[in-house]
């Protein structure tokens, strides 16, 4: 039974991003709009236990299909979605904070070095250069953008935003250094190929988790910097609006790489408008939020229908094998 577990790619990862980002959104408004506490609670439950089933069955990735493991950690594109892993970590962390602090410290710490030292180690082995540009995508921004950004999220939750400033710097600084290798790539080389064109939904998150981190770190009503992190994360909100139909394509579940900056920018917008009568933040905030629902809500359901469905997962080893030998 157990060797015939699908080897789960760790792109799967990014459904924790997104009910997460939701769950921490339903909190913030629970708070300022009076709304079901319960309701962010459940979510963030639910974004446990997705975490955790895939944390087992990645372990079993390792254990019995060490080869497709390998095979993942060393592609091109896909290496970088590992780094999910370690980020996932603290965001599981932090949605059990209110309930017990040492946990969240031991897996907000576990997930902080782990980022810290995937992100040194794989993004570190690319400037090595024999990089084709075809691989240069937005998942680019995971092992160091997002990774570093979370972090600094969770130090800060966790009572040390002068750490979390550290974080935030290297976050940003990563982001804006491989912006213009990524937009260049987007401008002047060959067309994404349809199954990679989902991963254009993770261009929205980091200035949109940036917002987050930067209100997580600070305090205070919106100033200059989070209103310029608010605007970017704006426009690039609209182009991603703007090349739906192009990236459109069967459900799978690469979409949810959309949701991490869409609960963020939310979430964040949120955040702000809890600290004073900001008419632009305060006026975006309902709008965010519902988006932000309506998007994870809807994949989520549409990644249950897929797994019910047995479309969710790749083909169990097994079956893979007997397919290659018929060809």
């Amino acid at each position: 039974m157990i060797t015939r577990l699908p080897p789960v790619p760790a792109s799967f990862f990014s459904m924790v991003l997104g009910l997460a980002g939701l769950g921490n959104g339903w909190r913030v408004a629970a708070t300022h709009w009076g709304l079901p506490m319960w309701i962010g609670e459940a979510v963030m439950l639910l974004a446990s236990l997705v975490w955790l089933s895939l944390i087992v069955l990645y372990v079993l990735k390792w254990w019995r299909q060490r080869e497709a493991a390998r095979a993942e950690i060393a592609h091109p594109i896909q290496c970088c979605f590992v780094a999910l892993i370690p980020v996932t970590t603290m965001l599981v962390g932090l949605a059990a904070l209110p309930y017990s602090h040492a946990a969240a410290l031991v897996l907000c710490t576990a997930g902080g070095i782990g980022a810290l030292a995937f992100g040194v180690w794989r993004h570190g082995g690319l400037w090595r250069g024999g990089r084709s540009v075809s691989a240069t995508t937005p998942v680019l921004y995971l092992p160091t953008v997002a990774a570093n950004l979370v972090s600094a999220m969770a130090v800060s939750a966790l009572g040390w935003p002068e750490l979390g400033q550290l974080f935030f710097g290297a976050g940003v600084l990563a982001w804006l250094a491989l912006e213009s290798i990524i937009i260049g790539r987007l401008l002047t080389a060959e067309e994404l190929p349809p199954a990679l064109r989902p991963t254009l939904g993770i261009q929205l998150a980091p200035p949109a988790v940036a917002l987050l981190a930067y209100a997580i770190i600070s305090t205070g009503p919106p100033d200059l910097v989070a209103r310029m992190l608010l605007g970017y994360a704006l426009v690039q909100g609209l182009l991603a609006l703007r090349l739906l139909p192009w990236v459109r394509q069967p459900f799978t579940p690469g979409y949810w790489a959309y949701t991490f900056g869409v609960t963020a920018i939310a979430t964040a917008v949120l955040r702000y408008t809890q600290r004073g009568s900001d008419p632009i933040f305060s006026a975006l905030a309902p709008l965010l939020f519902v988006v932000a629902n309506v998007v994870v809500l809807g994949l989520a359901l549409r990644t249950g229908v897929a797994l019910l469905q047995g479309r969710l997962l790749p083909a169990p080893p097994a079956t893979q094998t007997a397919s290659s030998t018929r060809g």
